[in-house]
Formats: C-alpha cells, sequence, structure tokens
C-alpha cells in the first residue's frame, strides 16, 4: 500500500507512551522514519523496541532519541542532533506534555514546569528546526493541544505564576501558548485536540478516556501532505473550529514569542 507518509522524516516528542507512541506507531506503520523522542535514552529505546516487537514496525525507521524539557539546554542539544542526522525534516509532532504538578514547581531554567515542558521547550525546538522544517512543500507542525486552552489565560506579567497558582490555570495557559504559537508566520502549523483519552493527563479531565490510538488517529491525518492545512488552523479531533480568540491575535502572537524568546534565552 503506497502511503503519502512513505519517505517522510517524522520527529514526535513525547513518543514513549499515550497519544505520541500511538502517533509514532501509525506514522511508522505507513512507512514514515520516525524520530521518537523521550525523557532519557532508555525510554526512547525501549518505545522503538516495543514497536519493533509489538507492531512489527521496521527498526531501520525507527531513531530513538532523548531529551528532558525540564532542561533547556537538553532541548538544544536534542535540535542539534535532529538537524545534524536529519537536515530534511517534513513533520515535528509537538506532543510531550504533562500535567501541571500540585505545588508550584520551577524547572532548573526557572520556569513554571508545565509552561516550560508543555511549551517553552516545543517553542525552542520549533524555532531551532524551522530550516530543517521549510524545505519542502507538506512540511509542517502539529502541535497537540486541548479544549483546555479555552480556559487558559498567558498571565503576562507573571508567567510562572509566582502569585498565584493553581495546577489547572498553569496547564491551561501552558495549551493556550501552544495554540496561540500554530499561529506563528515562520512555520506551518496546526494545533489539534485528540479528545480526552486515556493517558496519563486524565486525571485533569475526568475518568473516562478513548484509547489513545483513537486520539493518534486525528494526530496522524494532520501530518500527512495529503491533508491540506492552513496556518494557525486549530482542531477539534478531525473537525477544524475555532480556537480561542487570543489563538487568531496576531498582537498575542507577537507578544508571546517576545516572552517565550525572553524566556528560552535563545536568540534567533
Amino acid at each position: 500500500m503506497s502511503s503519502s507518509l512513505s519517505g517522510r522524516t517524522v520527529l514526535v516528542t513525547g513518543a514513549p507512551s499515550g497519544i505520541g507512541y500511538e502517533t509514532a506507531r501509525r506514522l511508522a506503520e505507513r512507512g514514515a522514519t520516525v524520530l521518537l523522542h523521550g525523557r532519557t535514552p532508555e525510554e526512547a529505546h525501549a518505545a522503538a523496541d516495543r514497536l519493533v516487537a509489538t507492531a512489527g514496525v521496521d527498526g531501520a525507521r525507527l531513531r530513538p532519541l532523548a531529551a528532558d524539557f525540564v532542561r533547556l539546554e537538553e532541548v538544544e542539544n536534542l535540535a542539534h542532533a535532529v538537524v545534524r542526522e536529519h537536515p530534511r525534516l517534513d513533520v515535528l509532532v509537538n506532543n510531550a506534555a504533562i500535567a501541571a504538578p500540585e505545588r508550584h514547581t520551577l524547572t532548573a531554567d526557572g520556569n513554571e514546569i508545565s509552561f516550560q515542558v508543555n511549551f517553552l521547550a516545543h517553542y525552542l525546538l520549533t524555532t531551532m528546526l524551522e530550516r530543517a522544517l521549510t524545505s519542502d512543500p507538506g512540511g509542517r507542525v502539529v502541535n497537540v493541544s486541548s479544549a483546555l486552552h479555552r480556559t487558559g489565560a498567558i498571565q503576562w506579567n507573571d508567567p510562572q505564576r509566582v502569585r498565584r497558582y493553581s495546577r489547572l490555570a498553569a496547564y491551561a495557559q501552558s495549551q493556550l501558548a501552544l495554540t496561540v504559537f500554530a499561529a506563528d508566520p515562520r512555520v506551518t502549523a496546526v494545533s489539534v485536540d485528540p479528545g480526552v483519552c486515556e493517558t496519563g493527563l486524565l486525571p485533569l479531565y475526568g475518568h473516562e478516556g478513548a484509547p489513545a490510538a483513537e486520539g493518534a488517529q486525528h494526530v496522524v491525518r494532520l501530518c500527512d501532505p495529503a491533508t491540506e492545512i492552513v496556518n494557525g488552523a486549530y482542531y477539534d479531533r478531525s473537525e477544524r473550529v475555532t480556537p480561542a480568540p487570543a489563538a487568531t491575535e496576531d498582537r498575542t502572537v507577537k507578544r508571546l514569542n517576545k516572552l517565550a524568546d525572553l524566556l528560552v534565552g535563545h536568540i534567533a
């Protein structure tokens, strides 16, 4: 079966479990070379081994890579490794995410942990991979977001939420930022809410979720060059819908870029 994904190179962050794992599986089954990002080398290699053993995926199509997103330096190293080994990257799936913890937690870089892992790390990775990403038609970034972005607000004067912290508000802020970032004119990107699935984030949403494979289906569809996309578009599963108003405002996109550049200490 010839697939429009065959021969394409896709980087999936947070590939060892949940929607990331199922997305990687489906992409590899359809002939893509998949760069499997995990928090540690062990996690990434275990995910690759599992795909070979249980899904019958050709191991030659898998490249395990590691970076702990709580350290921005590791994100930079990951970007350099990708550019070095894969100067042409067709798709980047920004999927890695954590639930904000009960207690306010800052990373060594000084950022609220869910804001860094869910948004800033992906912002840094995407901007550093920009050259590799834009070389081909069909090249794109797919941000795995959440309907909770609608409840979010970016606290411009206190993005680290030092003054007032609530885990739901912090998580929603991280998802809103990721959704706003999809409208950045530098890359072609979309966001997708894959629906509530049985992943590590389920406790944020309630007790019941669809299988992760079902959510992954919506992500994979957007990775496919045969699916035409508009920069900044937002999908609720397979349907294009309007995101939160902030996600379509040029002013907010520019303001977020300035904030993110400052926080990742990255001068592009």
